[in-house]
């Protein structure tokens, strides 16, 4: 018998290590549901998030999922007889569509403001909050509105409105912007004195100095910003459909009501709920 020389050996060594591996990490297989609607894991609606960011998603201290838009996503899945699950992933993935379009979740729901931009590499669904952004600060701290930060430092998420509106206005203010990954280094940079202020979603500043001593709110921006569950452009109708019946109707018979008393701890506005 002819010996196969060792350079052939190491390959088809290295090949079948190869599809070892890959049939050991091969993922659950979707399915496509007889209303149409596909997923990505058998039996799972499967949600992308960002976290942290509470009140919208965040975890207790059992490492479960928990805010506004995971009960959201709780009635879709309830909807659809299948149980949910949730991904924690960089928000640069989820707003891109990279994300979907790739199969690593059926939808993202993450405080996701719907933009033009944003429109054309992803689908939205019906708004189901509307929000603004907000100035934090340090309590004791002189600033009043975003101009009193001239030739000082301002933060804010990358990839955000938050990030934009804090651009859009550095002529104006006179400050340089340091953009962060994600909200907990934001929070971060502010208490360690790397940023005098820091730029984000309203309602994540709102419920942060209603639990965190030290802070405040210094200033609103109406900025007319809604919410939406988004999921990949084109590719999944019949789910999209299926989510903008659950908050349509989660609107209409209390459901929607209870979810914004539990986590924003104030009564939805009407405008939130027609």
């Amino acid at each position: 018998m002819p010996m196969t020389p060792r350079p052939v050996v190491r390959l088809l060594a290295l090949a079948l290590a190869v599809l070892t591996v890959t049939a050991c990490t091969k993922t659950s297989p979707g399915e496509t549901l007889p209303n149409g609607v596909k997923l990505v894991s058998k039996g799972v609606l499967t949600a992308c998030t960002h976290l942290p960011a509470p009140p919208f998603e965040s975890k207790d201290s059992t490492g479960k999922f928990i805010g506004f838009d995971m009960d959201l996503v709780d009635l879709i899945a309830k909807k659809l007889n299948l149980r949910s699950t949730f991904i924690d992933t960089p928000f640069e993935g989820i707003r891109s569509g990279s994300d979907l379009r790739t199969g690593k979740c059926d939808l993202a729901a993450t405080g996701i403001t719907i933009t033009p931009e944003r429109r054309a590499a992803l689908d939205f669904s019906v708004p189901y909050f509307d929000d603004a952004q907000g100035l934090l600060v340090k309590a004791g701290t002189p600033y009043q509105k975003i101009g009193d930060l001239h030739g000082k430092k301002v933060g804010a998420q990358s990839g955000t409105t938050g990030l934009d509106y804090a651009k859009a206005h550095t002529k104006a203010g006179g400050y340089t912007v340091v953009e962060y990954q994600d909200i907990a280094t934001l929070q971060q940079a502010l208490a360690t004195g790397q940023i005098d202020g820091a730029v984000a979603d309203l309602s994540v500043w709102t419920d942060f100095v209603k639990h965190t001593p030290g802070y405040r709110v210094a200033s609103t921006f109406t900025t007319g910003e809604q919410y939406g569950i988004a999921l990949a452009k084109g590719v999944n109708p019949r789910l999209l459909s299926v989510v903008n019946e659950v908050i349509t109707g989660a609107k209409h018979d209390g459901a929607y009501a209870a979810i914004y008393q539990k986590w924003i701890g104030t009564q939805a506005p009407a405008s939130a709920q027609n």
